[in-house]
């Protein structure tokens, strides 16, 4: 069993199904609505959890009604919430607008922007316990860049989503053992263009896996060479939440190696689109296994 310590925003995901969106000063009836938790580092807790890994979340919620409930959501889930701090902040909140197949999204940080170095620093013991420390950028840059740092004075692997995407500092990639961009992110977070990915891929002293949707996800191996890890075919029913089936998956296992972590991050991936919702979709470990067996 895996333990994988997540440094990471928790989110209260809040849906309005429309048939247009609303124009400037408009009212309009909806057709829906629903709450849901998210938040990509509690998205991706989730994941690794429901796959069996021991998973340890580190974050901040506020003194509210939504922190109640985004906790009690983890505990559930079997993730250990001793690091995760009420803040006086209110929790994060992501306002989601769907209209048809297109989305307009509202973000609002919350309390996840007080997490900070000394909430690292205060989880000392349970960054010395992890096989892996996970972490996305819808915290502070710096809190993720500390937990970067105390990762690797421990010599733990240290996995980065670097979503939302923002270009990283020399230092940072320097830390990274595994980077996860979609190509867009990769661009930006490395200050290229998209059209050199595959250059970055192969070149990159830091390991890279870039996602790539139904299409998969390309990495380079020991030896830098490009490998294709095509994606499953299945039948979409809704995308939220693939990207982080996959990082909390690629933890999970990552102790098989990048090769095999990488098919069964992408296979679990791939069955999360299967159902609806971000934390709804992620499968079990028994799902994913069924589903392997079935692939092969």
């Amino acid at each position: 069993m895996a333990r994988v310590v997540v440094v990471g925003s928790i989110n209260m995901d809040m849906v309005v199904v429309t048939d247009t969106f609303p124009r400037l000063g408009e009212t309009l009836f909806g057709t829906g609505f629903s709450t849901s938790p998210g938040g990509k580092g509690a998205n991706q807790a989730v994941a690794a959890a429901r796959l069996g890994a021991q998973v340890t979340m580190i974050g901040r919620v506020g003194a509210d009604a939504f922190g109640e409930q985004m906790k009690a959501t983890l505990v559930r889930e079997g993730v250990d919430v001793s690091h995760v701090t009420t803040d006086r902040q209110a929790t994060g909140i992501a306002s989601i607008t769907l209209t048809g197949g297109d989305n307009a999204i509202v973000v609002v940080p919350g309390a996840n922007y007080a997490l900070s170095s000394e909430d690292i620093d205060r989880a000392a013991e349970a960054f010395d316990q992890a096989d892996i420390v996970l972490a996305q950028l819808e915290v502070p840059y710096e809190t993720v860049l500390h937990a970067a740092r105390r990762a690797r004075e421990r010599n733990k692997p240290f996995f980065l989503n670097p979503a939302p995407a923002v270009a990283l500092s020399a230092e940072l990639l320097d830390l990274v053992t595994l980077l996860t961009p979609n190509q867009h992110e990769l661009a930006t977070a490395l200050q290229t263009t998209e059209e050199h990915w595959a250059d970055e891929l192969a070149r990159r002293p830091a390991g890279i896996a870039m996602t790539a949707g139904q299409d998969g996800v390309y990495y380079a191996d020991e030896h830098r060479k490009l490998v294709h890890a095509a994606g499953c075919t299945v039948s979409a029913v809704d995308t939220t939440g693939a990207g982080d089936t996959f990082n909390g998956a690629l933890a999970a296992f990552w102790h098989l190696g990048i090769d095999a972590a990488v098919r069964r991050a992408n296979a679990a991936a791939a069955l999360s689109v299967t159902r609806a919702g971000a934390q709804g979709g992620m499968p079990t470990l028994a799902e994913l296994d069924n589903f392997l067996e079935a692939q092969a």
